[in-house]
C-alpha cells in the first residue's frame, strides 16, 4: 500500500446540494422492490444457475412476495432465452407479478428480449448503456453527444417493438449505467432524451433506474445524487425513480436507505445480497430493517431459514453467519454479560403487558423470522452463569436460583475451558445430572419415605441406601426439610443448615414434573447445593436435601 494514496487515487468530488432534504426524512412506507437475483445475481456465479434452480428461485422470489422480478438477459444465450419463454409459456407468473427483462442498447438484443417475452400479459424491458467519462474515453471512444444517441435511439426501438406486441401491457425501464461516476446534468440530459421517446405519463410511468454501479463515495454522496436527480428531472409525476446499489465501500444498504429518504420510489437488489465483486443491494437486510423501526416492508420473510437454504442452494454460496437477520448465529449471545441481559429482557417481555418489544442485543423478536429462543443464547468458554441458566430453562424447564447459576456455571466453565469448543444442550444437562440429581454411585439414595405428625412437629422415616446398604433413617423437624436433615445427622450423613430452599412446576397439567433446589451449609462452612425433580413436589424437596448431602 501507497503512504501518499493521495498519488493514485482522488476523492470523489460532493455534490452541490447546500439545502438538501434528506438527512432530516424519514422512510414511512415501502418502496416497490425488484429482485435481480436471477439477472445480476445469477451473472456473478462461478456456476450459473440451470433451469432447475432457475424456478426454485423464482418461486422463491414469489413467495417472499416481491412483485417485479428481473428474470434475466435473453440475448445471453439458450437458457435464459427459454428459461424466460418458458414461465410466459407455461403460465408460472403470478397475476400481481411483473417479470423484467435487460437488454442492452442494440437492435439485435432488443428484439431478442421482446420475442422472449411473446405472449405476456405484462412485462418490463430494461434498456442501458454507460454514460460516465471513464466509459466513454476507455470503453467506447465516443462523445456525449454519440452516447446520449445510443440511448435515443434503444427508446425508439423499445417503442417501435412494444408497437408490434399489442397484447401485451409493456412498461419500460432505462439506466443510464454508472451514475454514480458520471455528471449529474449528462444522465439528467440522457434521461430526458428517453422519456422524450417514450412519452411517459402518470398513469404509465418510465422507470428511470440510477445505479450506483460502482459505490464511490459515501452514501450520503450518493443520496445526494438522487435527491439533485428527483428535483431537477421533468414531469417527475411521470417517472418512478429507481435504486441499484451495489456494495463495493460495504455500504449498499445504507445507500439504499439514503435514496429512499432522498426520494427514490423502488430499490433492485438481490436476496441476501449476491452480486458481481462484492455484491448488490441486500434486500432482506434493507426490508428487515423497515420491519424493526414498525413498517411494514410487504415482504414476508417469517421462514428466514427457507429463504437462507434455498438461496444457498440455487447460488451454492455460503451465507454469512453473521450476515444480518438472516445468519445462523446473528441472534446468539456467547458472551456472559450479553447473555444476562438477554436473560433478563427476555424475562420482562414475558412479564409485561405491552407487545412493544424490547430485548437488550435482539432488534428484532427472532421468533417473527421462523427462529426458536433455543438457539439465542450459546455457551462455551465466554459465557457466564445466565447464558448456562437460559440453556437449561429452554432445554429442561429448570429455573435455576442466582446464587445455583453462579455454582453451575464454574463446572460448565471447567468443562469448555478442557474441551476448547461450544456446550450444547446435551453437554449442559450431561453435566448438570451428573453434579446435582441421583446417581447410582451416591452415597445417598432414597428409596421411600414416610412423613407424619402435626404442623411444626414433622416425623420423617426414610428409606435410604447409604453407601449402597440399605436403611431406614429418621428425624423430627418443623417441616419435612428439617426432618431430612435431622435424620441425616442423626445417622453418619453430614450436619447440613438451610441457608434457601425454592421449587417450581415444570410445565404444566396434570403430568407436570416439579423441582426443588436448596442451598446448604455444611458443618466446616461449605455451602453446598442440591436439586430434586420428582412427580410430587414433596419427593422432590426429599431427594434435592439428599443431593446436597451427597455433595458434601
Amino acid at each position: 500500500m501507497l503512504r501518499d494514496p493521495s498519488t493514485k487515487y482522488r476523492p470523489f468530488p460532493t455534490i452541490d446540494l447546500p439545502d438538501r432534504r434528506w438527512p432530516s426524512q424519514t422512510i414511512t412506507k415501502a418502496p416497490r422492490w425488484l429482485s435481480t437475483d436471477l439477472r445480476d445475481g445469477n451473472q456473478a456465479l462461478i456456476d450459473p444457475m440451470d433451469a432447475e434452480k432457475k424456478t426454485r428461485m423464482f418461486d422463491l422470489i414469489v413467495k417472499v412476495g416481491i412483485k417485479e422480478i428481473e428474470v434475466g438477459f435473453p440475448a445471453a444465450g439458450a437458457t435464459e432465452f427459454d428459461f424466460i419463454s418458458g414461465l410466459v409459456r407455461d403460465g408460472r407468473i403470478p397475476d400481481d407479478t411483473t417479470i423484467q427483462v435487460l437488454t442492452q442498447s442494440r437492435r439485435d438484443l432488443i428484439e431478442t428480449s421482446f420475442a422472449s417475452l411473446r405472449g405476456a400479459p405484462r412485462a418490463i424491458v430494461h434498456l442501458y448503456n454507460a454514460v460516465s467519462p471513464a466509459w466513454r474515453k476507455i470503453v467506447f471512444g465516443m462523445s456525449r453527444a454519440e452516447v446520449k444517441q445510443i440511448a435515443i435511439d434503444g427508446a425508439m426501438i423499445l417503442r417501435d417493438q412494444a408497437a408490434a406486441q399489442p397484447d401485451t401491457d409493456w412498461f419500460f425501464e432505462y439506466s443510464p449505467e454508472t451514475f454514480s461516476t458520471a455528471e449529474l446534468d449528462f444522465s439528467l440530459e440522457v434521461c430526458e432524451a428517453v422519456m422524450d421517446v417514450l412519452r411517459p405519463t402518470a398513469d404509465h410511468k418510465l422507470i428511470l433506474n440510477l445505479p450506483a454501479t460502482v459505490e464511490c463515495a459515501t452514501p450520503n454522496v450518493y443520496a445526494d445524487q438522487i435527491e439533485w436527480f428527483s428535483r431537477n428531472i421533468r414531469n417527475r409525476d411521470t417517472v418512478a425513480l429507481s435504486l441499484h446499489p451495489h456494495n463495493d465501500r460495504g455500504t449498499g444498504v445504507a445507500a439504499a436507505e439514503l435514496g429512499l429518504m432522498a426520494g427514490a420510489d423502488r430499490v433492485e437488489g438481490c436476496l441476501l445480497g449476491n452480486g458481481e465483486r462484492t455484491g448488490n443491494c441486500d434486500l432482506v437486510t434493507v426490508a428487515l430493517n423497515m420491519y424493526t423501526q414498525g413498517l411494514d416492508p410487504k415482504l414476508d420473510f417469517s421462514d428466514i431459514d427457507a429463504v437462507v437454504n434455498t438461496v444457498n442452494y440455487c447460488t451454492q454460496l455460503p451465507v454469512h453467519p453473521r450476515t444480518p437477520y438472516a445468519g445462523d448465529l446473528v441472534f446468539t449471545a456467547f458472551s456472559g454479560s450479553h447473555q444476562d441481559a438477554i436473560k433478563k429482557g427476555f424475562a420482562a417481555q414475558e412479564a409485561k403487558n405491552d407487545p412493544l418489544w424490547e430485548v437488550p442485543y435482539l432488534p428484532i423478536d427472532p421468533a417473527d423470522l421462523g427462529r426458536s429462543y433455543e438457539a439465542v443464547i450459546r455457551v462455551n468458554s465466554q459465557s457466564g452463569k445466565g447464558g448456562v441458566a437460559w440453556v437449561i430453562e429452554q432445554d429442561k424447564g429448570l429455573k435455576l436460583p442466582k446464587r445455583l447459576q453462579a455454582d453451575f456455571s464454574r463446572h460448565v466453565q471447567r468443562l469448555a475451558d478442557e474441551t476448547s469448543r461450544e456446550m450444547n444442550a446435551s453437554d449442559i444437562w450431561g453435566l448438570f445430572e451428573a453434579t446435582y440429581l441421583a446417581r447410582g454411585e451416591d452415597r445417598f439414595r432414597l428409596l421411600d419415605y414416610t412423613e407424619s405428625g402435626s404442623v411444626g412437629d414433622r416425623l420423617f422415616v426414610g428409606h435410604v441406601a447409604v453407601d449402597g446398604e440399605e436403611r431406614s433413617i429418621s428425624g423430627r423437624g418443623n417441616g419435612l426439610i428439617s426432618g431430612v436433615i435431622a435424620a441425616l445427622s442423626d445417622t453418619t450423613g453430614p450436619q447440613l443448615d438451610v441457608v434457601d430452599y425454592s421449587e417450581h412446576a415444570i410445565g404444566h397439567g396434570a403430568d407436570a414434573q416439579a423441582a426443588a433446589y436448596v442451598e446448604c451449609r455444611s458443618a466446616d462452612g461449605r455451602t453446598v447445593f442440591g436439586v430434586g425433580i420428582d412427580a410430587d413436589i414433596a419427593t422432590a424437596s426429599v431427594r434435592a436435601v439428599l443431593s446436597a448431602a451427597n455433595r458434601t
